[in-house]
């Protein structure tokens, strides 16, 4: 049923001698293979830099090599990580951490005599106010910016924690961070990859090669990377964290991920035991995994796991609504009855059956997904041809037109769907199907008046969904990439970030969403869950409604 991979043999060849080398404490390739964690990173990786953790490729990676302030874990709880304990007061604007005493940067030639020196809380002011620093250019200092007390270019120098007072650092284990107004989900933000620590040697001797050459605090630290290829980790000896037996984190001595661009020749190598686990299933393979009813098919569950999850992703189509831009000035994706039209033309229940194998939810809301407070439980565009016709008419549409959606490979089933379906009410449409990479930046650049997008939660607040839709946020710089504007829902969006009540912002979040789907900037298509393939050899691979990949407590058996 499976394609052969070409040229096979010389790959795993190489492969094998390749993991010799690098991993020289082991004694023999099978104790090789059983200490290491196998992954693939098929939409590759563009920095190990933890101030460009914006994709899951690069999030997934700088997990391993750093660690924040705080972490979440599982339940997405926040919990202490270089921070042994906190506390805020002055009603919400500050916040105080403690820093363990016994953690260190990993060995590295950036220190003097290639040793990693120990921690400090000036290492934590350093990376933060290196993230909203213009010259950073880091696509996370939106998130901050307007949190802080105003900061105009700060300059990062030897004066920087004297001259701030955003931060102060009173001494090596204590730091006291202010922020301009009271924001409840600050401290879940802290848990992002953006805000993991680094030390300002590496960058003073990296500057932008940082990217490839990372110094963090993590469990594991780099060995070999190269784009493309292959990247190799191995295990940090100077971890600090230990098991509830007081025996030292990682368990693994390393981890490669491999970049095969195809997820079906990914999955051939998931099958023959050279990848420990895959994450999601292309279409081409995922019936002969899965049941209609999205379990796991009995001739495989001796072989390997279905890991399901809850997962705060959406799925939609967004419009690009700028009139000021050329591409979409007088476009018909600014008439709202059109966008409404195609938001009721499409069965979202049916394409998650037949394209998903129910592994999702179409009876959507809301963009804010299930499992946030603030989500609309009311499917509000719910799948009605006839009343798509409707508004197609009003919106003066001439069928005679013809649109594109901008889309990737790996959801071109899913937009072909979506083209059956608007043409069934009287939409032509074209599919122009796009490297990921090349996508992200189309749309980030606002090149693209129609496409498919996902957003994944950056941390576990409702806040994070609503932000795509505040006018401030405009891409580039920002997640608005339909370039949506709406002054009431700014006022309200703006409102929201000062209630420290949670019932209170809860219901302010479902009214600025509902206001938002009456608008239609997008088209939400279903919430996701995440849906992963692991050995059965692996235990300890944990699941979290963000889909991070945690190997810290990951253990390989022989």
């Amino acid at each position: 049923m499976f394609s052969k991979i070409k040229n096979t043999s010389n790959y795993h060849i190489g492969a094998f001698v390749f993991c010799i080398i690098v991993f020289t404490n082991c004694s023999n390739t099978s104790q090789n293979r059983n200490d290491i964690f196998y992954y693939n990173e098929d939409a590759g990786i563009t920095s190990l830099d933890p101030a460009f953790a914006k994709d899951q490729n690069n999030i997934w990676a700088v997990t391993q090599l750093y660690n924040g302030l705080v972490e979440l874990d599982s339940n997405l709880n926040i919990i202490p990580a270089l921070a042994k304990s906190w506390n805020i007061t002055d009603n919400g604007k500050t916040y105080t951490f403690y820093l363990h005493d016994n953690i260190y940067f990993q060995d590295h030639d950036c220190f003097a005599n290639g040793k990693g020196r120990k921690l400090i809380s000036k290492d934590i002011a350093y990376s933060l106010i290196r993230i909203f620093d213009p010259a950073t250019a880091s696509p996370g200092a939106w998130l901050l910016n307007e949190k802080w007390l105003p900061i105009t270019n700060p300059k990062i120098d030897k004066n920087i924690y004297n001259n701030s007072k955003i931060i102060e650092t009173p001494n090596d284990t204590t730091i006291i961070i202010h922020i301009a107004k009271a924001f409840p989900p600050f401290l879940g933000q802290l848990a992002m990859p953006y805000c993991f620590a680094i030390p300002q040697e590496a960058i003073e001797k990296y500057g932008k090669d940082f990217r490839s050459h990372p110094v963090g605090t993590g469990p594991f630290q780099l060995k070999f990377w190269e784009d493309g290829v292959k990247l190799v980790m191995k295990k940090n000896p100077h971890y600090f964290e230990k098991d509830i037996y007081n025996k030292p984190l990682p368990y693994l001595n390393g981890i490669v991920v491999s970049f095969i661009g195809s997820k079906h020749s990914a999955f051939l190598e998931f099958l023959q035991g050279k990848l420990d686990f895959m994450n999601g299933l292309e279409s081409s393979y995922k019936d002969d995994v899965l049941t209609k009813s999205g379990g796991l098919k009995q001739q495989y569950t001796h072989k390997f796991k279905l890991v399901l999850g809850n997962y705060l992703n959406t799925e939609y189509l967004g419009f690009l609504m700028d009139d000021s831009l050329p591409l979409s000035k007088n476009s018909v994706f600014a008439n709202i009855y059109f966008r409404q039209a195609i938001s009721y033309a499409i069965n979202r229940k049916e394409m998650v059956a037949q394209l998903r194998n129910n592994i999702g939810n179409g009876s959507v809301g809301g963009f804010i997904p299930k499992g946030l407070p603030g989500n609309i439980e009311d499917n509000i565009y719910a799948y009605n041809p006839e009343k798509a016709k409707e508004l197609l008419h009003k919106s003066g549409f001439n069928t005679k037109d013809e649109i594109t959606i901008y889309t990737t490979r790996n959801y071109l089933d899913l937009t072909v769907y979506i083209q059956n379906q608007l043409a069934a009410i009287g939409v032509k449409c074209k599919i122009e199907n796009n490297p990921g990479p090349a996508q992200r930046k189309m749309v980030s650049a606002s090149q693209a008046l129609f496409f498919r997008g996902s957003w994944i939660a950056d941390y576990p607040d409702a806040e994070n969904y609503l932000s795509l839709f505040y006018s401030k946020n405009y891409s580039p710089a920002g997640p608005n990439y339909f370039h949506y504007k709406n002054s009431e829902i700014d006022n309200l969006y703006t409102q929201s970030l000062t209630i420290t009540n949670d019932s209170i912002r809860t219901k302010l979040y479902h009214t600025i969403d509902q206001k938002i789907m009456n608008d239609a900037p997008v088209v939400t298509l279903f919430y996701d869950r995440s849906i992963r393939l692991v050995q059965n050899n692996i235990s300890n691979l944990p699941t979290n409604p963000l889909n991070l990949l945690v190997l810290k407590n990951t253990k390989k058996a022989h």
